[in-house]
């Protein structure tokens, strides 16, 4: 049973009651904004309607990033419908603004122009879930950035037939129970495009599906509430252009946190080794650059432990690669595992790790390679591993990455070479 069903069947009553009290105190705002005598100014219903446009424009920008970095269908077709809704909006904006400065007066028609905007991007709102579902990622994101071109000029030739064909134009009716009945078929849209993504919330927990959902919901009290609307710039008009906005800061802000998420995964996959999760070797380079540089400031030590995994193709052989994979895990696990927070634990490449030791020296470093080592043959998994270990300290073994990591490596080496049957860490070690 998913989170929410649990908390329907313990709150049910309460939820209830809470969703009556909001549905109350709603009709009781509609109300009240229809029979206010508000009447906005046009040049600042004109500013409000190119700042969603401008947020419509901002968001396909991010949801094109979002598209790149995930090849998610629902970002690629919503970055295309943003753009045309936006379009659409503002070019509305300026006609109505340029109309009221050559003929003052308040029409009695609603403007096609909104009402093919907003039902154009709740049609696609329920096109983008339908090709999510049938196919979740692009295959090939050049072929399918034609293919949602093609499906929003469709959506949106068909919209505007179905507007621009009317044989009258749709008008304002004040003073009846639903003066503007023609802003109902967009709520019902949206109602259809707020239940399709609280059902995706069920199997995904992206901000973007979560913004959708809330904007979905937020754009049906849009058009429920220009529906009460009996003229233009009335206080129901405002409102539900204050809302549409918001919607559209929503949907905004749900991309601005997936892609933050996005990138912030793409610097630790940059910085990191895939398999263990440890400082990959670029990431290795740049801390000990960073150390020597500080050491040349403070004059203190700190020291490189080299470790090399004893053993591994004779693992693959006998175990398979996966057995070898998960030796290699191992080992990063007790490197992570036994590290100060200021040491940097990384996967030098293939069986070899470092560990960069700050302000430390050679007694320090053999502690924690003994360390290290006892929890490596003390982890309870079969099969048994051993590691090799080499050391080196700056500045004694060298004053450059290249001269430590060779310092280290040649201790390395030398005691692979031995065959001591203990532990031992001067320049030399061997955890067997």
């Amino acid at each position: 049973m998913g989170s929410w069903a649990k908390t329907w069947g313990r709150y049910r009553f309460g939820l209830i009651a809470l969703g009556a009290i909001a549905v109350a105190g709603y009709c009781a705002l509609l109300w009240t904004l229809r029979h206010s005598h508000y009447t906005s100014d046009p040049l600042a219903n004109a500013y409000l309607e190119m700042a969603g446009s401008l947020i419509a424009f901002t968001f396909a920008a991010n949801a094109m990033i979002r598209f790149r970095g995930t090849h998610d269908r629902i970002s690629l077709i919503l970055a295309f419908g943003f753009v045309l809704a936006g379009v659409i909006e503002a070019a509305t904006s300026m006609t109505f603004y340029r109309g009221m400065l050559v003929a003052p007066g308040i029409s009695t028609q609603i403007s096609l122009g909104w009402l093919a905007g907003r039902t154009l991007l709740g049609v696609l709102l329920i096109a983008a879930l339908v090709v999510e579902r049938r196919i979740p990622v692009a295959r090939d994101p050049a072929r399918e950035m034609a293919g949602v071109t093609l499906i929003v000029g469709a959506v949106a030739y068909l919209t505007s037939v179905f507007y621009f064909m009317l044989p009258r134009a749709p008008k304002i009716h004040p003073g009846i129970f639903i003066p503007r009945a023609w802003d109902l078929l967009p709520a019902v849209i949206y109602i259809a495009a707020a239940v399709g993504y609280g059902w995706r919330l069920r199997r995904t927990a992206a901000w973007l599906d979560r913004a959708l959902f809330f904007a979905a919901g937020l754009n049906v009290i849009c058009h429920i509430t220009m529906s009460e609307s009996q003229r233009m710039l009335d206080a129901p008009y405002t409102v539900a252009h204050a809302l549409m906005v918001a919607s559209y800061v929503i949907v905004l802000g749900g991309t601005l946190l997936d892609n933050a998420q996005l990138f912030d995964q793409v610097s630790r996959m940059a910085a990191s080794d895939s398999l263990t999760g440890l400082a990959n070797h670029r990431r290795l380079l740049e801390a000990m650059e960073s150390e020597i540089q500080r050491s040349r400031r403070t004059g203190r030590q700190f020291a490189v432990l080299l470790f090399d995994l004893d053993g591994l193709k004779k693992i693959n052989d006998k175990f398979g690669h996966l057995t070898g994979s998960r030796a290699i895990k191992r080992l990063g696990f007790v490197l992570r595992d036994s590290s100060r927070t200021i040491d940097t634990p990384a996967r030098f490449g293939g069986d070899e790790f470092a560990l960069i030791l700050p302000e430390s020296g050679a007694r320090e470093a053999e502690q924690a390679g003994t360390r290290i080592c006892e929890q490596l043959a003390t982890d309870g998994e079969e099969p048994f591993i051993t590691v090799s270990v080499g050391q080196a300290v700056y500045p004694s073994d060298g004053t450059s990455v290249e001269q430590l990591l060779g310092a280290a490596d040649a201790a390395l080496y030398r005691m692979k070479r031995r065959s001591t049957g203990k532990f031992q860490l001067k320049h030399l070690a061997a955890c067997l």
